[in-house]
């Protein structure tokens, strides 16, 4: 049905890969390009040897419109997943338009030199886009992603007015090493360092990193302290849904971890601007990067799992209700399927099902968009099949 080409290599290309090989009545030609073939390479002759499926291999700089333009007409894909580095969006947005091939990713654009999340500037693809006749899906990860397809799942079932939005994601697993980060340390570390933001009463409030937090009760996990933290599908949310009063994005952290970070940002290891160290120029959190555990190689000794979901509540027929809508995901099951811990798990799954639902015909409409504007119906079931299932709780305390 459809012949797909994945940009990135990492811990969440790898899920792709695993999963859309998984489905070969939906992807019938698969290529993954990086900026190292060899660990294409080594994906590929995995995916081989386990589902007997070919997947082409590639070089490409991500950062080069023409390098992946030549890269998209030589192979001519229908869809391009971009699961490569948030600062790439743009020139391969460019690309996709260049060369005539519709796009989907799981994170949105943010400039290389600066912490700062908007999507302003892949929004303003739209008209573009549309000429064109080409989609694309913004943030099909699960946050941002399945936690808006949830939002807009409870809008479309649950709801008639959805007021207040929570949306917790708790990471109760335990990699066994003194520090290390769950994706791209370089864009981890960037974003739980940044001010927080929340949305309340048509304006965002501003405070200081984890200066909001709490102990909440996550579902085979218990209390976890969690803290407020700004998150990209806030912005898109309180845009489609303007009935929200307040949203707002939890995520837990562990005091060392906390730590670690205090001290990375203390002595400048955070810093995103350039250095000269004997007389070479660098960038210190690109040199952490470098140093510290790659996080796509955390999955063989992970254990515990994940929680990530949505706490809800608004009006139902004039009645306050409340809803919880969530997934729990093992580290050690993601690993034994995919040789992928669970936060790439987490992503690399809905990422495949996005690109599903571009092929199946239901996702599919000349422009940009994020994922809460298409119909969640399909991709809800979908989740249920291919990994993440959801579970949900009707009037409950959400302790918020």
């Amino acid at each position: 049905m459809g012949k797909v080409l994945i940009i990135g290599a990492g811990g969440v290309g790898t899920v792709v890969v695993n999963k859309i090989a998984q489905n070969p009545n939906v992807f019938t030609e698969i290529m993954l390009a990086s900026r190292t073939k060899s660990k294409c390479d080594k994906i590929a002759a995995d995916i081989k040897n386990r589902f007997g499926v070919e997947v082409k291999t590639a070089q490409v700089d991500a950062d080069d419109v023409s390098e992946l333009v030549n890269l998209l007409d030589g192979f001519k894909p229908e869809l391009l997943v971009n699961v490569a580095l948030p600062y790439q969006d743009l020139t391969i947005m460019d690309a996709c338009l260049e060369a005539g091939v519709n796009y989907l990713d799981t994170a949105n654009y943010e400039p290389k030199d600066e912490a700062h999340f908007e999507y302003s500037w892949q929004w303003a693809y739209k008209e573009r886009f549309e000429k064109a006749g080409l989609t694309a899906i913004l943030g099909c990860g699960f946050d941002p992603g399945v936690t808006s397809i949830y939002t807009a799942y409870a809008a479309k079932h649950h709801f008639d007015e959805i007021q207040y939005l929570d949306i917790v994601d708790c990471n109760a697993g335990d990699h066994h090493k003194a520090f290390a980060t769950n994706f791209n340390p370089e864009i981890n570390i960037r974003e739980v360092t940044q001010r927080g933001k929340y949305w309340e009463n048509g304006e965002w409030v501003d405070t200081e990193p984890h200066q909001i937090h709490k102990a909440l009760n996550y579902p085979e996990v218990g209390p976890k302290e969690s803290y407020v933290i700004y998150h990209e599908e806030l912005e898109s949310l309180v845009k489609n849904y303007p009935t929200i009063k307040r949203a707002r994005f939890w995520m837990t952290f562990g005091q060392e971890y906390l730590t670690h970070l205090r001290v990375i940002q203390n002595i400048g290891m955070a810093r995103i601007d350039e250095v000269e160290y004997n007389g070479v120029k660098i960038v210190p959190i690109q040199f952490l990067k470098a140093v510290l555990p790659d996080p796509g190689e955390l999955g063989e000794n992970y254990t515990g799992q994940t929680s990530i979901g949505c706490r809800i509540k608004g009006l139902k027929d004039g009645v306050e209700k409340t809803y919880y809508v969530y997934n729990n995901c093992s580290h050690e099951a993601a690993y034994k399927e995919t040789g992928a811990q669970g936060v790439s798990y987490t992503t690399g799954v809905p990422a495949m099902i996005g690109a599903m639902m571009f092929f199946k015909g239901l996702w599919r409409k000349p422009g940009v968009y994020n994922v809460e504007e298409f119909n969640p119906d399909p991709f809800m079931e979908q989740l249920n099949i291919q990994g993440l299932p959801w579970h949900e709780l009707f009037n409950v305390d959400l302790e918020l």
